[in-house]
C-alpha cells in the first residue's frame, strides 16, 4: 500500500517496499464495482476456493514457494505450503519451510520492550541518551528529546529506508550503524512525519541489552519463542543456507526468475534478522489472539501486548477506495487500521528475494501469516486481503487481479528502461575522458569509501562495506554508465560521473528502491560530500 505522495506509475516498481512500511492509499475506483458481487464466507472460501486461488496467484506473478497458516477462533484452521522451495527443483514448501520474516521481527522487539516497560526496568520514555550517552541524531534538538519510544514507530524525520544501503548487509558493526545514524538529515519533522527507520529499531534492541545483561537474541528466545514452543524460530540470518527445509530467496525485476544470496542482516537484528516458518507463527499469532496466553497459559502481560498497539504515528487518515479503510497508525513494531468495521493489526516483513506478512484481528479471533521467497510480487499482500474480504464477509474483489493490473504495465516499465541501457552500451560510445580517470576512491559521509578500477572493458566498482559486492560500470554516454551489481537483486541502473574540469570528481549510484530509494553521490574530495 502507498504514501499519498507516491505516483501510481511508481506503484509497481516499488511496490514491495511501500508494502512493507505498512500504508494505504486512496487509489482509482475498482473497475468491477463489489457492490455487485456476492458476499463471502471465509470458512467456505479457505475449503472450498483457497488452494485454487494459490495456485492461480502464484503462477501469475512467479511465485516459487508460499507456506500460510490461518488461526481462528483459537485454532489453527490452516497450516500449509505450496509450491517449491528453489525454483527448477523438486523440493516443495510445507509448514516447517523456513523463510527469512524480516520486518515481522519488529513486533517481537517492540514486545521485548513493552515488557521491561511493564517490569519498570525502564520506561518508554527514558531519554536514549540515558542509556547510550554518545547516541546522536542529524538536529540536536531531536537528540536531546529522542527517547525509547521513538526508536520503535518509525517518527525521527526521516525519509523510508534512509540509511539503509549503507546498512543493510554491510559489514558494519552494530554501534557503527548507531553512529552513522546522525548523518541521516531528516527529510521531515521529529516526531510528526513518519519515515520507517531500521536502524532505530537497532537503538532499540542495544538499549534492552544495556538493560538486561543479555543480548537481544537471548532475551527473544527465552522470554517469547521458548515459552511458546517456536523450536523452529531463529533469531537470526547466519547460517540459514546450511539449515534444512529453507526456501531460496528469487527476483525477477532484472532479469528472468532468479535464485540470489541470502541477505545477512544480523547488525540490524532487532530490525529485521528472524527466521521462521508458519507452523511457529501460527503459535505467536495464538498468543496475540488471546491476550498473551497460549495454551491456556500466560506467557506475555497483557498490558505489554496492549502497549505494543498503542498508535503512536499516524501514517494515514484519508479514506481509501480500494480498501474499506480510513486510518492508519503505528504503535511498537506492527501496524494498525480499520478494515470493513474492525481493528486489524499487521506487519509485513521483505529481505531481498522473500516478503512476508503477519497479520491478527481480536474482534474476529483470526490470524493469518504468509511467507513467499519471491520480493516482486504484490500476491502475498493481495492473499491477506482476499482472506480478511472472506472472513468479514465483503463482497468479492479480485485483489490480486487487481494488483496485478497495477504491475504488468510498470513491469514494462522497467523492462523498456533496461533495455534503453542495453541499446546505449550496444552503441560503444567513447568518452572524451579516459577510462583511467574514471578509477580511484570516493567517499560519502553516510557510506563510507568505494573504490573504482579499470580493467579493459569497463570499471569496477567495490563497496567498503559490502565486500562481496561488485558494481561493473559499463560505458554508455554523457559520462554516464550502466551499473550491473553482482547480486541481482540490488539492480542494473546508470551510473553518473560528476566532471569538473574536465575531471571526474564524483559519481551518483543508485540501487534497488527495495533497500533505499535515494541515490548516493560519492565525491573524491570528501570536503565537498553531499549527503544523499
Amino acid at each position: 500500500m502507498l504514501t499519498t505522495s507516491k505516483k501510481l506509475l511508481f506503484y509497481s516498481i516499488v511496490l514491495i517496499t511501500t508494502f512493507i512500511q505498512g500504508i494505504v492509499i486512496a487509489q482509482p475506483t475498482l473497475s468491477t464495482k463489489a457492490s455487485n458481487a456476492p458476499l463471502q464466507n471465509g470458512y467456505i472460501f479457505v475449503k472450498d476456493s483457497l488452494d485454487q486461488y494459490i495456485e492461480r496467484g502464484m503462477k501469475q506473478w512467479q511465485v516459487p514457494g508460499l507456506a500460510i497458516a490461518i488461526v481462528k477462533d483459537g485454532k489453527v484452521l490452516l497450516s500449509k505450503g505450496y509450491g517449491v522451495r528453489e525454483f527448477g527443483k523438486e523440493d516443495k514448501v510445507d509448514e516447517n519451510t523456513l523463510f527469512i520474516i524480516a520486518s515481522n521481527s519488529k513486533l517481537f522487539t517492540g514486545t521485548s520492550i513493552a515488557m521491561l516497560d511493564y517490569e519498570k526496568k525502564l520506561s518508554l520514555n527514558d531519554k536514549v541518551t540515558k542509556y547510550i550517552p554518545w547516541f546522536r541524531l542529524y538536529d540536536s534538538n531531536a537528540t536531546v528529546m529522542a527517547n525509547v519510544r521513538d526508536m520503535l514507530c518509525h517518527r525521527l524525520g526521516t525519509k523510508t529506508f534512509q540509511g539503509d544501503f549503507t546498512f543493510w548487509d554491510s559489514n558494519l558493526p552494530k554501534d557503527s550503524i548507531i553512529w552513522k545514524m546522525r548523518y541521516l538529515k531528516p527529510v521531515g519533522v521529529f516526531r510528526q512525519d513518519y519515515g520507517y527507520c531500521n536502524s532505530a529499531f537497532l537503538v532499540a534492541g542495544q538499549i534492552l541489552e544495556k538493560v538486561t545483561g543479555t543480548t537481544w537474541e537471548n532475551y527473544v528466545s527465552e522470554n517469547i519463542l521458548k515459552p511458546l514452543g517456536m523450536t523452529n524460530t531463529y533469531m537470526n540470518t547466519a547460517g540459514l543456507a546450511k539449515r534444512n527445509n529453507v526456501a531460496y530467496p528469487h527476483n525477477n525485476l532484472f532479469s528472468p526468475l532468479t535464485k540470489i544470496p541470502f541477505d545477512n542482516v544480523d547488525n540490524l537484528g532487532p530490525a529485521t534478522s528472524m527466521v521462521s516458518n508458519v507452523k511457529d507463527l501460527s503459535k505467536w499469532l495464538q498468543l496475540q489472539l488471546d491476550s498473551g496466553r497460549y495454551d491456556g497459559k500466560r506467557v506475555l502481560p497483557w498490558e505489554a501486548l496492549q502497549a505494543t498497539r498503542d498508535g503512536n504515528i499516524l501514517t494515514g487518515t484519508r479514506k481509501s477506495t480500494v480498501y474499506p479503510t480510513h486510518f492508519r497508525a503505528y504503535g511498537l513494531g506492527e501496524y494498525m487500521t480499520d478494515y470493513a468495521g474492525r481493528q486489524v493489526y499487521w506487519h509485513t516483513g521483505g529481505a531481498f528475494g522473500m516478503v512476508t506478512n503477519v497479520c491478527f484481528v481480536p474482534e474476529e479471533n483470526l490470524g493469518i501469516t504468509i511467507l513467499t521467497n519471491n520480493d516482486n510480487q504484490s500476491f502475498f499482500e493481495a492473499l491477506r486481503y482476499q482472506l480478511l474480504d472472506a472472513f468479514f464477509r465483503q463482497p468479492y474483489t479480485d485483489r490480486s487481479a487487481y494488483l496485478y493490473d497495477l504491475f504488468v504495465p510498470n513491469m514494462k516499465k522497467k523492462e523498456q528502461e533496461l533495455n534503453d541501457m542495453a541499446n546505449r552500451v550496444k552503441q560503444k560510445n567513447k568518452s572524451s575522458i579516459k577510462l583511467s580517470d574514471f578509477t580511484g576512491e570516493y567517499i560519502n559521509t553516510v557510506y563510507g569509501k568505494i573504490t573504482i578500477t579499470a580493467n579493459d572493458k569497463m570499471l569496477v566498482c567495490r563497496f567498503e562495506h559490502h565486500p562481496d559486492l561488485i558494481g561493473y560500470l559499463e560505458y554508455m554516454d554523457n559520462n554516464e554508465f550502466r551499473m550491473t551489481y553482482s547480486n541481482i537483486a540490488y539492480g542494473i541502473y546508470p551510473a553518473k560521473f560528476v566532471i569538473q574540469d574536465g575531471k571526474p570528481s564524483g559519481v551518483i549510484i543508485k540501487a534497488n528502491d527495495f533497500v533505499e530509494t535515494d541515490a548516493y553521490l560519492f565525491q573524491k574530495d570528501p570536503n565537498g560530500i553531499i549527503i544523499k
